[in-house]
């Protein structure tokens, strides 16, 4: 019997275990407690815990390595030490790319592998997610207690849709949304466009102007069919989850001049969106707890975001965008992984961890002597990074 089991029962035997599927009232703070995922102590540079001990090739059907020299080409002038070495130290040698953003100015503190997330776009596979369960708040089609048939005998709420990324409740808001509404929000959001326009060599990515022929608005929904971003586009947008509704221009300043003159750039504020930021914020912050991102978590850091996993052009697409708040967001943290098929989101979720628990453990240690170099935003309180 349990071989006949469907990908989709297992998955919905797995939610069922994990929390009951009730409609419980969104957390105003998640503690997850037992739900936690198990302490592990961290493999070589390199290796994560799921390969710890044993490396998986990843050739064979996939035509892009997993292992590479992701820095080797950049050009690191001006960017944060710090930021850079904790990215650097957490991706090792896997073959993708990390991008850490000031939420508050967007101002772009490090790029790991610029390459890759200048100069191409990707699927964003569930990162789409969290815009798409903004838009069916905000079109009033659910409220965080709507509870959504994922299969012909469980149900499940936006907070745990998110939380394990369940296609079925995504492909069914993403129909009933249609692709029109869809569009709109994509646009609003910044898809489509260069998130600023001081980056040499940042592509605009793509944002489709008709439904994909497979699958139609649900699986645009879904996988983020027919959609192209770049790190830098997720990287705005959930900068405007964390810091509340407004879409910066990134900022991406090289010398000490530019470092020392920089100022925040408003693209657009989100207006309308007030209300329905928390509601997906507990979503982001429940996938962290117990969900698919859960190996980025610390039960010393409030860490927020969404994973996503896809295939295209004979690779694995790990996705994972996020934010860090502590009290209040101050980083942005996206990855990129491209290769075999050990490159998938929570792979990058947990990468994504490392670069969170480095930042924060340097913070704790004392402040170095003034350096415009290192310099975050513009408030002279927190002009550093440790």
């Amino acid at each position: 019997m349990l071989k006949r089991l469907t990908i989709a029962a297992v998955a919905t035997l797995l939610v069922l275990a994990t929390r009951t599927i009730s409609g419980a009232a969104p957390l105003t703070r998640l503690n997850p407690g037992a739900s936690a995922p198990r302490s592990f102590h961290h493999p070589p540079r390199g290796v994560t815990a799921f390969h710890a001990g044993r490396r998986i090739k990843s050739k064979g059907s996939w035509r892009i390595d997993s292992h590479g020299d992701p820095a080797a080409l950049d050009n690191t002038v001006g960017e944060n030490p710090a930021a850079r070495e904790a990215a650097i130290d957490a991706l090792g040698d896997w073959n993708g790319s990390v991008v850490v953003v000031d939420p508050r100015t967007g101002r772009i503190l490090s790029i790991v592998n610029q390459k890759l997330a200048l100069e191409s776009a990707f699927t964003p596979c569930s990162t789409f997610k969290p815009v798409v369960a903004l838009a069916g708040l905000k079109e009033g089609l659910i409220t965080p207690e709507t509870r959504i048939w994922i299969s012909r005998h469980a149900r499940m709420n936006l907070t745990e849709a998110l939380a394990h990324s369940n296609n079925p409740y995504f492909a069914k808001l993403g129909k009933q949304l249609g692709f029109a509404r869809l569009a709109d929000y994509g646009r609003e959001f910044g898809l489509g466009e260069k998130t600023g326009d001081g980056i040499p060599g940042e592509v605009p990515g793509r944002f489709p102007t008709e439904a994909p022929r497979e699958g139609g608005a649900g699986f645009l929904a879904v996988y983020g069919r027919d959609i192209e971003v770049t790190p830098l586009q997720l990287a705005s947008i959930i900068s405007a989850f964390a810091n509340g509704g407004t879409l910066y221009e990134l900022q991406y300043p090289r010398t000490t001049d530019e470092i020392a003159q920089f100022e925040p750039k408003v693209r657009r504020r989100l207006d309308g969106f007030a209300d329905y930021f928390p509601q997906v914020r507990q979503g982001l912050a429940a996938a962290v707890a117990y969900g698919t991102a859960r190996y980025a978590y610390d039960p010393q850091l409030d860490i927020y975001g969404k994973t996503g996993t896809c295939s295209e052009n004979g690779a694995h697409l790990g996705w994972f965008m996020s934010f860090g708040e502590e009290p209040q967001p101050k980083y942005v943290v996206v990855v990129l992984l491209r290769g075999g098929r050990q490159m998938f989101g929570p792979h990058a979720a947990e990468i994504a961890g490392r670069v969170y628990r480095d930042l924060h453990q340097r913070e704790q240690m004392p402040a170095p002597a003034s350096n415009p170099a290192v310099a975050v935003g513009t408030p002279a309180a927190d002009a550093f990074i440790r």
